[in-house]
């Protein structure tokens, strides 16, 4: 009774002053919101003692789940002795410096150089920033057009919003940040009609060509996009898609970037998404995975082309935010590194958990009447619901058929994402074989209750 009267009390001080991010915050306030009180592994309890299974670690982020003590005891233990400094005027600290080279370790190609942010927008407007300035360093500041794609998210800040192609986010962030363009997404079962996954690979490939025509290949600096579309609704492109891309972009000397928020550090069962998909990027946003979200933290991997720019130029780079390489949001992400590599997550991802994840996905839900595709790498899928699955006709304006079900899943403690008419699954990548299990038929109750929803 005691703690349903303290899950009130939060309740009633969120609903008077806590203002919630992608939230209807007049409808927030009317229903009130559910309290998280504790977690341990893949469960999370909330203030009334429901159980929850979270299929979504987080945000797409506690890849090494709840209750870690080792990244508990890394943050105190750097707290105590250095709890912060910045990294400005010529200074440095050991977990700055050390996590710099645990990164560089990992990550694909050349991408040897590490800059400090604190969040996935932080270090995604650090790239618009970067590339930018890399052409002025080159005397080309007439190349300043960064490509990106519809549908693509690559945060919430304006930079980030503006970068991104999801038109909910510009109609409230309006005039956003100029010289960025979009092309089409490389959503297969969506979007291609009657074309072969190949086929349609080289079209969405072609659609960046074509914008580069069209805007001029001198002015642009780079196109940016995720290995594999998040919180556009896991969309992964066709095989070829990528190979594509990269040739227009050699053709046309632009820079690539690669937004790895989501993908990296384990998620596709490789360290990053790049690995999983052969891509070899100039620059690399990353934050999420790169700490377990047990701090925040973000960060970005300059190729040596960028960088020997940046070395080689007689001129401060300004650019930099107060908690760049926070020591203990990096020693926090320094042993996390560690603890992956310790206990073969990324393997057990690629080679275990991953494929039973995405086979028993399939088992349990492809013949559901509901399920019209499902799709996903490693501890990553999209499921699209659809009105006929036969004729892939989709639900249509008036059944919001994402939400229905995202909340038959929030009454039956299962955290899965809507994102449009799919659902997306991310759950932490320690999760087991029987709780894989749990989360699957977990979600066909789930999509049992939201067929008899929308037939009502």
């Amino acid at each position: 009774m005691s703690q349903q009267t303290s899950s009130q009390e939060i309740q009633s001080l969120d609903r008077e002053h806590h203002i919630h991010p992608f939230s209807n915050t007049g409808a927030l306030k009317q229903q009130g919101t559910r309290v998280i009180e504790k977690a341990e592994g893949v469960y999370l309890w909330d203030g009334d003692g429901n159980k929850i299974i979270d299929g979504m670690a987080g945000l797409w982020c506690v890849n090494l789940g709840y209750g870690r003590q080792e990244l508990v005891d890394a943050a105190a233990t750097q707290m105590q002795q250095l709890p912060y400094y910045n990294t400005f005027f010529k200074t440095t600290h050991a977990p700055a410096a050390k996590l710099a080279k645990a990164i560089a370790e990992v990550t694909p190609g050349d991408l040897n150089h590490i800059f400090f942010a604190g969040s996935g927008s932080e270090a995604v407007d650090t790239i618009i920033r970067l590339v930018r300035q890399y052409w002025c360093i080159e005397k080309k500041p007439y190349r300043n057009i960064i490509i990106s794609r519809e549908n693509a998210y690559h945060g919430s800040t304006l930079a980030g919003a503006s970068l991104g192609g999801m038109g909910g986010m510009h109609k409230q962030g309006a005039p956003g940040v100029p010289g960025i363009e979009h092309i089409r997404q490389p959503y297969w079962y969506g979007e291609a009609g009657d074309m072969s996954e190949e086929e349609f690979g080289i079209a969405c490939a072609q659609a960046l060509e074509d914008k580069i025509l069209e805007v001029g290949p001198d002015n642009v600096a780079a196109f940016i996009g995720e290995p594999i579309q998040g919180a556009g609704g896991v969309i992964v492109p066709p095989a070829n898609y990528w190979q594509e891309i990269q040739k227009i972009c050699r053709k046309y000397d632009i820079l690539l970037a690669a937004d790895e928020v989501i993908c990296g550090f384990g998620r596709t069962g490789n360290w990053f998404g790049s690995d999983t998909l052969d891509i070899q990027p100039d620059i690399m946003s990353m934050a999420k995975g790169l700490s377990s979200g047990y701090l925040p933290i973000s960060a970005v991997a300059i190729g040596d082309r960028i960088a020997n720019a940046l070395i080689n130029h007689d001129d401060d780079f300004n650019h930099g935010f107060t908690y760049s390489g926070h020591p203990a949001a990096a020693a926090v992400a320094l042993e996390n590194i560690r603890i992956m590599k310790e206990e073969n997550i990324v393997e057990y991802v690629a080679n275990d958990i991953g494929p039973y994840f995405q086979k028993k996905l399939r088992d349990t839900l492809a013949d559901h009447p509901l399920v019209g595709h499902i799709e996903g790498v490693g501890l990553v899928a999209g499921i699209a619901l659809m009105k006929d699955k036969t004729n892939k006709t989709p639900f249509g304006d008036d059944v919001d058929v994402g939400m229905i079900c995202r909340d038959h899943c929030f009454a039956n403690n299962l955290i899965m994402r809507a994102v449009g008419s799919r659902m997306v699954l991310s759950p932490p990548l320690i999760i087991s074989h029987a709780e894989v299990d749990e989360i699957c038929e977990k979600a066909k109750l789930c999509f049992d209750k939201t067929l008899e929803s929308v037939a009502e």
